[in-house]
């Protein structure tokens, strides 16, 4: 069985990353939430070759997969799952729900730790909000990621099977929740029952560090409810909230060159964890006339 899901996992997550991508760029020609700010084609240009430079660099410095580190764990009865011995089915549901959890707990962190909030900011100062924002992250935070779901797996112990669903869902959900679609409202409420919806996550890239400090699920929403991150909607509208950081705000911010070395530009700023409160106190203090504020709702 093992075998078989190692052997299928390359044509199934090109499969489903090329599917998922094409229809939610139709559903964003079709029924944009919002106008966008900036240049696609400058944009998607620089977001899309982030993204194969990522993959180019992970394979060649991380050649091993989560799926490989998932099967050597099984072959070795390493991992809670293995060693308690948990049933197959329940194992690779167990196996999905840990691995998502692990994933809110690694996005928290990056936005706790002023070292690690440089690297995720590259993400967060796009200054559109599309289904290329979701695969813009830099190349060092995405083997940091690499190496903290090994981590998991090795502890945990899930069948292959699990993790193959768990990087599916996530890389289906990532394109999904970052893309610039209308969604009907009483439609994203039903869905916001079990996953992240766009209008959702849309509010975690709002420029706002009181915002950009919630909402961190990627897939399951419902971790944010527990732990207490949970916000709504942005205070200003999604159609009028302005999205990005504070510090990039200049077009030239987002060419490929740029993103690669911001985070050894500048320092952390206030949107870290810690700094969230008094940065939210200097943001609001700045005034209605600040180009950053917007106080028009929908």
């Amino acid at each position: 069985m093992d075998a078989f899901v190692l052997s299928q996992e390359v044509p199934l997550r090109l499969g489903v990353f090329f599917g998922v991508f094409a229809a939610m760029a139709l559903w964003e020609l079709l029924a944009p939430r919002r106008a966008l700010q900036q240049r696609k084609s400058l944009r998607w240009s620089n977001n899309l070759a982030l993204t194969v430079l990522n993959g180019i660099v992970v394979r060649a410095i991380l050649p091993v997969t989560a799926l490989g580190v998932a099967s050597m764990a099984a072959e070795r009865g390493m991992g809670a799952l293995n060693l308690l011995q948990v049933p197959y089915p329940w194992a690779i549901v167990l196996g999905v729900l840990v691995l998502d959890l692990a994933i809110y707990l690694q996005h928290l962190m990056f936005h706790a730790v002023p070292l690690l909030w440089r690297l995720h900011r590259v993400h967060h100062a796009d200054l559109d909000f599309d289904v290329t924002t979701g695969a813009r992250f830099h190349p060092v935070e995405i083997m940091l990621s690499m190496l903290i779901k090994w981590a998991v797996i090795l502890v945990l112990g899930p069948p292959v099977l699990a993790v193959l669903l768990f990087e599916i869902v996530l890389n289906a959900t990532a394109m999904f929740n970052h893309g610039n679609v209308r969604l009907p409202a009483p439609i994203d409420r039903v869905l916001r029952l079990l996953v992240v919806t766009p209008d959702m996550h849309r509010v975690h890239h709002s420029v706002d560090p009181r915002e950009t400090n919630s909402n961190f699920g990627f897939s399951l929403h419902w971790w944010d409810h527990l732990f207490g991150t949970y916000v709504a909607q942005p205070r200003a509208g999604h159609t009028a909230m302005t999205i990005g950081v504070e510090q990039f705000r200049n077009p030239r911010e987002l060419w490929l060159a740029r993103m690669l070395w911001q985070p050894f530009r500048v320092d952390a700023g206030g949107y870290t964890i810690g700094r969230a409160p008094e940065a939210a106190r200097e943001f609001r203090g700045r005034g209605r006339d600040h180009p950053l504020i917007r106080t028009e709702s929908e």
